[in-house]
Formats: structure tokens, C-alpha cells, sequence
């Protein structure tokens, strides 16, 4: 059985971008929280700053959606490879 390579890149795009949403959204309330994750993502996402403002929470899951979406599309294109 193979992946829709393209229903799978969105998933993970979507799943990914909206995980750092979610934790940012959460940080902008209680802003002990996902610090460690934050800083986590902006250790990886060149120009993402933990810092707890939208903007920074904007920036965040842009790089993540597009993050998610890549490595979804290489899982997929492999798993597709190997599965012939």
C-alpha cells in the first residue's frame, strides 16, 4: 500500500505547524509554559525567537508548517520507494 504523497505532506505540515501554534498560544497565557520547546524551535528556525508575542508565535508556525511539510513529503517519497 502506498502514501498520497500529497494528502500525507499536508498532514504533517498541518499537524506540525498547528503543534507550535498551540504551545505558543499557551505560552502567551501562562508563559511558563512549552518554554523548553519554544527554545527548542528556535534553536532550529533561523530568525524564531521564543519570545511570548503573536508575531514570534506567527513566525514559529509558519517555519513549522513548512518544516512538517517537507519532512512529511521526503517520509512519504521513501516509504512510497520501499513499499514497491
Amino acid at each position: 500500500m502506498k502514501l498520497s504523497l500529497k494528502a500525507f505532506t499536508l498532514t504533517c505540515g498541518l499537524i506540525w505547524g498547528g503543534s507550535v501554534l498551540m504551545v505558543g498560544l499557551a505560552n502567551l497565557v501562562w508563559p511558563s509554559y512549552g518554554v523548553a520547546f519554544l527554545q527548542l524551535c528556535s534553536s532550529i528556525y533561523p530568525g524564531y525567537h521564543a519570545n511570548p508575542t503573536l508575531g514570534s508565535v506567527l513566525v514559529g508556525t509558519g517555519y513549522a508548517l513548512v518544516d512538517g511539510a517537507i519532512g512529511g513529503a521526503i517520509f512519504a517519497w521513501v516509504y512510497n520507494l520501499c513499499a514497491k
